[in-house]
């Protein structure tokens, strides 16, 4: 009894990941500076090397061959990335010109940030398997996704960052992005045949250990912009009119691509696929990519605030939506 009772509640709870972000944001407010410039463990020192480790166990955990095999999907592949670095970017682009040169350009900029990360990869293997979808392609674009947005979001950021207030050194972030990401990531997928089983069998603590390393990077940005008085500067409706503008943003993608799947006649299998790996963003890549691309702006925080909404929201109502098919399926 008390169990089923539990178990009833557990869907109305938040994520404990999510919990966990707020956590963090609680205590960036409320002590500021842990592991600071005059610390003995320097948190910046820490987030780096764990960037690099999460990422190596990443490649670590990819298979080069079902990579390779699930290549022949090619209309699939092409259309969720289309949509995951083409379409979204573009949608938040056209409403630069309303905010360019204001006060709020540079939530303009954190949306677009948003946009421009891969999609997820755990949440979006997860939903398609319960909702009966392509699952090994779900795995070849949720993963590919992350490699390929490891080089596209800074490029495609790097078109706004040098038109800011603050000098953002493009060649230095695509620098430490190749050490702290690409070079892991290669290293991993290299070591796969060797390692690769370890990594599978014990991805329970390696994603343990990855959601540490972004809890780490959450508070070491907010405590910077904190201690900065950056929030000073965005107003109660600032924040409102971002919440919203992210959940629009995830609604209109969501209806574009049940839209170009029916277009192109996918099966419901693929059509399940394109719909939950395009439609979602990686907090992941955003938490990692935000700490080296705005490690020189006392502003990083901003930018994440816009994919922790998104990432909130689309966990609650994919769900909703995977279990749903799941069930129309059984």
């Amino acid at each position: 009894m008390t169990k089923s009772l539990l178990s009833k509640w557990k869907k109305y709870l938040p994520d404990p990941f999510i919990l966990g972000i707020i956590s963090m944001i609680v205590l960036a407010w409320l002590i500021p500076g842990i592991g600071g410039e005059n610390s003995f463990i320097k948190l910046k020192v820490l987030t780096q090397y764990g960037i690099a480790l999460l990422f190596f166990f990443y490649g670590l955990r990819l298979s080069p061959e079902k990579l390779v095999n699930d290549l022949k999907n090619w209309r699939l592949h092409i259309l969720i990335q289309s949509i995951t670095f083409i379409v979204f970017p573009l949608l938040v682009l056209l409403f630069r010109p309303f905010l360019k040169g204001t006060d709020n350009e540079i939530l303009w900029l954190a949306v677009f940030f948003l946009a421009a990360l891969p999609s997820t990869v755990s949440s979006s293997v997860v939903m398609v398997s319960i909702a009966k979808g392509n699952i090994t392609s779900a795995i070849f674009n949720a993963s590919i996704s992350g490699v390929i947005g490891i080089v596209v979001t800074p490029l495609l950021m790097g078109f706004f960052l040098e038109k800011q207030a603050e000098a953002f050194d493009f060649g230095g972030v695509m620098a430490d992005l190749f050490m702290t990401i690409l070079m892991p990531v290669f290293a991993g997928l290299l070591l796969h045949r060797f390692w690769g089983s370890w990594a599978i069998r014990n991805k329970r603590y390696l994603g343990l250990f990855d959601k540490s390393v972004i809890l780490s990077v959450v508070y070491r940005s907010f405590s910077d912009s904190f201690l900065n008085g950056i929030f000073k500067n965005i107003s109660w409706f600032d924040l409102i009119v971002l919440t919203a503008s992210v959940i629009v943003l995830f609604f209109v993608v969501l209806n574009l691509t049940q839209a170009l799947t029916r277009l192109m006649k996918f099966n419901r299998e693929d059509s399940i696929t394109v719909i939950f790996c395009g439609s979602k963003k990686s907090l992941m890549h955003g938490s990692v990519m935000a700490g080296v691309i705005f490690a020189g702006s006392s502003a990083g925080s901003i930018f994440l605030v816009p994919i922790m909404i998104y990432h909130a929201f689309q966990l609650f109502y994919i769900s909703l939506i995977a279990q749903k098919l799941g069930k129309d399926h059984s």
